[in-house]
């Protein structure tokens, strides 16, 4: 359903969060491990959430990544899915034709819709912070 990109963004926003909240900040290098991905791709994903205003950037040597506290409890899934593979998601095919709409409707539309829908209230109202605290609890995982 989400590109590449964005599976690791979400993952590395859940992370930035749970650092955050210890008013920590995160090396690239770091996140990349924590995500287990190439920093070199870690780096680009992170670029675009600094660029859509997602998480912060600081530099020089006590530099790093990280949720300023007022962001961090407003900060959605959504947030980082539309920052990363744009709100797309939210109106293209999922068969991928071009012509696909209300007028001209593929096979599955009608039923895709409805999950659609779904998906961008969970998306909308599932909050980063809340995610982070549920890792830090052990509850669940980002590396298995």
């Amino acid at each position: 359903m989400f590109s590449k990109a964005c599976e690791y963004g979400i993952r590395a926003g859940i992370f930035i969060a749970n650092q955050s909240k210890e008013n920590k900040r995160v090396s690239l290098k770091d996140i990349a491990a924590y995500i287990d991905s190439p920093v070199a791709f870690t780096a680009k994903i992170l670029q675009q959430m600094v660029r859509n205003k997602v998480i912060d950037s600081v530099k020089g040597p006590h530099g790093g990544f990280e949720i300023n506290k007022d962001k961090l409890s407003h900060l959605s899934l959504s947030d980082i899915v539309n920052a990363i593979d744009g709100k797309d998601i939210y109106s293209r095919c999922v068969l991928g034709l071009d012509a696909c709409s209300e007028m001209q409707p593929c096979p599955v539309h009608g039923n895709f819709k409805i999950i659609r829908t779904e998906i961008k209230l969970l998306l909308d109202n599932t909050k980063i912070v809340g995610l982070s605290e549920d890792l830090a609890r052990g509850k669940t995982f980002l590396k298995i």
